[in-house]
């Protein structure tokens, strides 16, 4: 028993009364999957017609087996003394292996029926993460100041978007999930199929938040690619594939960060402004005060001028060099910029020079120790006549 494309003459109005039953199926549209359509008493007599529409794929069964199938569009004769034809075009591997071995457990289906299945790509399907998915940012990374390594942002991100799928092995879909209904509706299947595209792209946002991959958590929308890529790769959207589907299309709208994640991030940025600026006036200020110290003849004006650096820039950078000049702050000193603990020294210095040009008193001009009437400094060494 099988089906014979018709004839292209044999479509025409003049021989369409040879076909003893006509068998066609309405466009399935985007929310039928399958839909059985029989005759009236429940047989397909030979020399019947079937038609079979372009993204339909035709299952003819009787008694629980599979007769014959198709995925190509056209006429078809049914013809009972025929042999399976399968013009079966894509899924004719998939068609003979339904035919050797499809049944519905030992179940009897006692008439006759064509199964359209819906081959269309499926569109416009919504999924959104109910709660924030953990996410490792590279794009915000925190150095690890004992390994000198660095280490990714963990934020917490809600995705939404949306996916498409197909039906890629009518015989598991059928056999896993539509069986004989007399329709099978897309409603009936996107709920569980919705979990588990969250869970497969949970699975992906763990594998491009590593090393590896160090897509930026705000870049995720213009990632489609890549997260295809890596579903299939990795093929996290097995549970789906079980059911003789698969995932065509896969975008992400929107991803927007909790409440916690926002503050990390904005954190991260104000101490990362901070720190580029205070390094940038730390290295100024270094300059200066070695220019002063080096000015013997004007130390006290250079100060002065250094003074006013201080000032101009409210105090910061003063602060920078005392931290550096205390024993707890000289790393944290030294972390904005590698001049500070010098410049602190060398404030020192300058500051014991200036103090004994204001007062007449003779200090090291080396490192301020107090002359005390001496030729050598007792400290240092340097000769002070």
């Amino acid at each position: 028993m099988g089906l014979i494309k018709a004839a292209a003459s044999a479509i025409g109005s003049t021989l369409h009364d040879q076909w003893k039953e006509y068998i066609r199926c309405d466009d399935l549209g985007q929310d039928i999957l399958m839909k059985r359509v029989s005759t009236p008493n429940g047989v397909i007599s030979k020399d019947s017609a079937i038609q079979v529409a372009p993204g339909q794929i035709a299952v003819v069964f009787q008694n629980g087996q599979i007769l014959d199938a198709t995925a190509e569009e056209g006429i078809f004769t049914f013809d009972e003394s025929t042999t399976p034809s399968f013009f079966a075009g894509q899924f004719g591997a998939v068609f003979k292996e339904m035919w050797g071995r499809f049944t519905y457990n030992g179940g009897t289906f006692k008439e006759q029926a064509v199964f359209y299945i819906n081959a269309k790509e499926i569109m416009d399907n919504k999924f959104g993460t109910p709660a924030p998915i953990p996410f490792q940012d590279w794009s915000h990374p925190i150095p690890n100041q004992m390994t000198g390594t660095m280490s990714p942002l963990r934020v917490e991100v809600k995705c939404f978007g949306k996916y498409t799928f197909k039906i890629s092995d009518p015989a598991i879909f059928m056999s896993r999930i539509a069986g004989t209904a007399e329709e099978y509706r897309k409603d009936e299947l996107c709920e569980q199929m919705r979990s588990e595209v969250i869970g497969a792209f949970q699975n992906v946002l763990n594998e491009l938040g590593t090393s590896e991959h160090k897509v930026p958590v705000l870049e995720l929308p213009s990632s489609t690619d890549e997260i295809k890529k890596v579903m299939d790769e990795k093929v996290f959207d097995q549970p789906i594939r079980d059911r003789g589907l698969s995932l065509v299309g896969f975008v992400v709208e929107s991803v927007t960060l909790d409440e916690e994640s926002n503050k990390k991030i904005d954190n991260y940025e104000l101490s990362s402004n901070q720190f580029m600026q205070q390094g940038t006036l730390t290295g100024a200020y270094a300059n200066a005060v070695q220019d002063a110290a080096n000015n013997e003849a004007g130390a006290v004006n250079g100060f002065l001028g250094v003074g006013m650096m201080n000032m101009a820039s409210g105090g910061m950078m003063g602060g920078a060099v005392n931290t550096a000049m205390s024993g707890q702050g000289v790393k944290s000193a030294q972390a904005y910029d590698p001049y500070a603990n010098q410049a602190a020294q060398q404030l020192n210095q300058a500051q014991a020079v200036a103090a004994g040009a204001a007062t007449g008193a003779k200090f090291c001009p080396n490192c301020g120790t107090p002359a005390n009437g001496a030729n050598f400094c007792s400290n240092c060494g340097t000769k002070l006549n």
